[in-house]
């Protein structure tokens, strides 16, 4: 779990920093991508969009669910850009883990005002 830690550590970091340069408001998809460059510089092996396929009850699903960011094939990211995050999102996120068998999850909300109140760690 301390290499998880370290990760989500890093992750959070570019996060705040993202957050404080751009400010809440813009697109989700643009702080997808100028996030993934960030993590990148910091050295972290990122994929952006990462299609995930499953199988429920014999029937295989290729594109069931796409995460915004895996991280080090350990981590997956969750980006919002909404005005205050869902139960559903938090859902989301623990749907992922529990499909891709993944411990740690993050899901982080730009457009929150205070990038603290939009960070959630999730674990599975």
């Amino acid at each position: 779990m301390e290499h998880h830690s370290h990760i989500t550590g890093i992750i959070v970091d570019e996060a705040f920093q993202l957050h404080t340069d751009l400010g809440p408001g813009l697109l989700e998809s643009v702080y997808v991508k100028l996030f993934a460059l960030r993590l990148a510089h910091r050295g972290l092996r990122v994929e952006r969009e990462r299609r995930v396929s499953f199988t429920y009850e014999g029937v295989t699903f290729d594109d069931g669910l796409r995460i915004d960011l895996l991280v080090n094939e350990c981590v997956v990211v969750e980006v919002k850009s909404v005005e205050e995050l869902a139960p559903v999102h938090f859902k989301q996120v623990l749907t992922y883990l529990k499909l891709m068998d993944m411990r740690v999850g993050l899901l982080i909300n730009f457009g929150a005002p205070l990038l603290k109140q939009g960070v959630k760690r999730i674990v599975n």
